[in-house]
């Protein structure tokens, strides 16, 4: 496996940290942990930077709530903090990864998904022949 270097200081730049912030509050303009770390945005910016120049960051923990839509889930989510610092990481990481990645994988990458998964399932079954057997599987994969 090839190794990279100097990840570091493009993970701790300013700018990287700051386009965390804006993924992480992406449709999340008017929750209360949003607009209180932003109503000081750059303090709180740089107090990240300098946590991790220091290396003495500490990921914070987890809120856990229920959510009931099909089915009861429980959710544990890190705190906005913390999601900026998800968001900084993957920016500089995640094209690293994506190269290595096989073309059929699909969960948690961009401009894949749930609906281009099924679209290539049903290129395969279709491949396949597309019998009864696989007709029915495919039937009731894409209805589910």
């Amino acid at each position: 496996m090839k190794r990279h270097s100097g990840l570091f200081p493009q993970i701790i730049s300013f700018e990287n940290i700051h386009s965390g912030y804006l993924k992480a509050g992406k449709g999340k303009r008017f929750k209360k942990d949003v607009l209180s770390f932003g109503y000081f945005l750059e303090y709180n910016l740089a107090g990240i930077k300098k946590e991790l120049e220091k290396e003495n960051y500490v990921h914070g923990g987890y809120k856990e709530f229920i959510v009931r839509d099909s089915k009861k889930r429980t959710i544990r989510a890190p705190c906005f903090k913390d999601r900026i610092m998800h968001h900084a990481l993957c920016n500089v990481v995640e094209p690293i990864f994506e190269k290595t990645f096989i073309f059929e994988s699909y969960a948690c990458r961009k401009r894949k998904g749930t609906h281009r998964a099924l679209k290539r399932l049903r290129f395969w079954l279709k491949a396949a022949g597309g019998g009864t057997a696989l007709s029915a599987i495919s039937q009731s994969i894409l209805t589910a």
